[in-house]
């Protein structure tokens, strides 16, 4: 049984990153949608593959993906990488920047709040490990959106020799 607690967390994660895609523009949200639902895709499995592991432990009783990983999953992934997308595409240095930030209070500050508040506590993993698990990420994002860059711009010279 999910807790009021946990659930108006997971309500939280979910609805206030979506939300705040509508201040992104049209074209941004369009431009950094793919590798946004690539980055949900991804984290899915990785979630799947550490719930597996045990690397992590909710505080609730019963074990379930869909009230404890997928929240997290379909949250604040996407919308948080097409934020960091629309203001560091372009240089690298700058997103990983942001991302060893941004990594980095999810991973020492956040991790601590929620275990305080008993949603979730890193069971067998260190805050530095956890730290590399949520990083590593930041890499395909921004491999995936160069691609799609490159696979548009592409189709932009196609056409205007059409």
């Amino acid at each position: 049984m999910i807790s009021k607690r946990h659930l108006f967390f997971n309500m939280i994660i979910v609805i206030f990153p979506w939300l705040t895609l509508l201040f992104i523009g049209k074209s941004n949200f369009k431009r950094y949608s793919v590798a946004g639902v690539f980055i949900i895709v991804f984290e899915i499995f990785n979630h799947l593959y550490g719930n597996k592991k045990k690397w992590w432990k909710f505080y609730d009783k019963k074990d379930s993906f869909l009230k404890d990983e997928l929240p997290f999953s379909i949250g604040p992934y996407a919308p948080f990488s097409m934020w960091l997308l629309k203001y560091s595409y372009g240089s690298f240095k700058k997103f990983l920047l942001l991302n060893v930030l941004a990594d980095g209070i999810f991973a020492f500050i956040m991790m601590d709040i929620m275990k305080k508040f008993k949603i979730i506590r890193l069971n067998r993993l260190s805050r530095i490990q956890f730290f590399f698990y949520i990083h590593y990420k930041a890499y395909l994002l921004y491999g995936v959106q160069y691609l799609y860059e490159k696979w548009r711009s592409r189709g932009r010279r196609i056409e205007s020799l059409v």
